[in-house]
């Protein structure tokens, strides 16, 4: 069993699910740290990918089995695999003595959810899911402003995101700019059995674990409508009315928007309104500012693209914790989960036509 790095060695890296965007962004960033990391063990589907990916890092052991990748003993694992599969991937790494690194969304169902951070928690394991924009100096920022300064009591939050993903989610081809094994498998988007649904879980997830981290927010109750133009499978457009713990209201919307960026500068942007103030981020234009009435009126400088995305920041987290390294964890499993029961009461509501309640 994994037990955490030895002084002196470098962190075993194992990977479950080497698939489009741990080819295009965690292997990428898992090199960056060449000095500090052993490529130990990957799998995914496919031989000829497979290989492909082993030959370029040097992997030890590829296999199409995640339990090779246990049996390698890593101390760190990053989960990329199909959302409706990562509970099982990550519970046993986690309880095989791994720090884990889970793809969002972390898991389909809350209770799965909440199971992986009670398994942390029992084996003394980080969690980690990938929200990258946490770990962005602006949204570092935007969370202390939140903790020192604060809005009060939140009473009414709005959330909007739309990005790139019309063709991907309607399977009508997907990302213009990706090649080889970057190209993602259209049925990880659109066979809801593997991915839970469309934009919601597959960028509101994205959108969810930025607002709740920076407010605190669990997710009550929701009444949603989904739109699945275009053919779809899944839905491609969604509008939630939400309701928190503590009586706050709010909206969330999510819309998979036409080809305006070539980059990945999405539209997320989140208004809150608090019993003492109001705060306002939104990571395309570039804007942070809280306002409270007393005398508080801070509209941070930024530098151009400080909302730019980029999903180094868990993996860079993931190898300091198998270094054994104080690590500040800004996209805990307990986010994630929270997260999840947001985008469960959505799914269920839109699927029953009433509002859904957390249970």
């Amino acid at each position: 069993m994994a037990t955490g790095t030895r002084a002196g060695t470098k962190v075993r890296v194992g990977v479950i699910g080497a698939g489009a965007w741990a080819v295009s962004s965690h292997l990428p960033t898992l090199r960056k740290r060449a000095d500090d990391v052993e490529f130990t063990a990957v799998c995914r589907h496919g031989t000829e990918a497979l290989e492909r990916i082993r030959a370029e890092y040097g992997f030890e052991v590829a296999s199409e089995d995640y339990r090779a990748v246990l049996a390698a003993e890593p101390d760190v694992v990053v989960v990329s695999s199909p959302s409706g599969f990562h509970h099982e991937h990550a519970k046993a790494a986690l309880e095989a003595g791994a720090h884990v690194m889970c793809e969002k969304p972390v898991t389909i169902d809350p209770a799965d959810a909440w199971d992986l951070v009670e398994t942390a928690r029992r084996v003394d394991r980080e969690l980690f899911i990938s929200f990258g924009w946490n770990y962005l100096p602006m949204l570092r920022e935007a969370k202390r402003l939140m903790e020192e300064i604060g809005i009060g009591r939140l009473e009414h939050m709005t959330v909007h995101m739309a990005s790139v993903t019309r063709e991907l989610l309607a399977d009508q081809g997907g990302d213009a700019h990706a090649a080889g094994d970057a190209v993602p498998d259209p049925a990880t988007w659109t066979d809801a059995s593997k991915s839970g649904g469309g934009y919601g879980q597959a960028q509101l997830s994205h959108a969810l674990g930025m607002a709740l981290w920076l407010t605190g927010a669990r997710a009550e109750s929701a009444f949603a409508l989904m739109s699945a133009p275009m053919g779809a499978k899944v839905e491609l457009h969604d509008a939630i009315t939400m309701s928190y713990d503590g009586g706050a209201i709010g909206v969330l919307s999510g819309a998979s928007c036409h080809r305006e960026f070539d980059r990945n500068k999405h539209q997320l942007e989140m208004r809150a309104v608090g019993s003492e103030g109001q705060f306002h981020i939104d990571l395309a234009a570039d804007v942070l500012w809280i306002y409270r009435p007393d005398e508080v009126d801070l509209k941070v400088d930024l530098p151009p693209d400080a909302g730019l995305y980029h999903d180094e920041g868990p993996i860079h987290a993931l190898v300091d914790a198998g270094l054994g390294r104080p690590v500040d964890n800004q996209s805990p499993g307990e986010l994630g989960a929270r997260t999840v029961e947001a985008l469960d009461l959505a799914y269920r509501s839109a699927a029953s036509g009433a509002r859904e309640y957390r249970s």
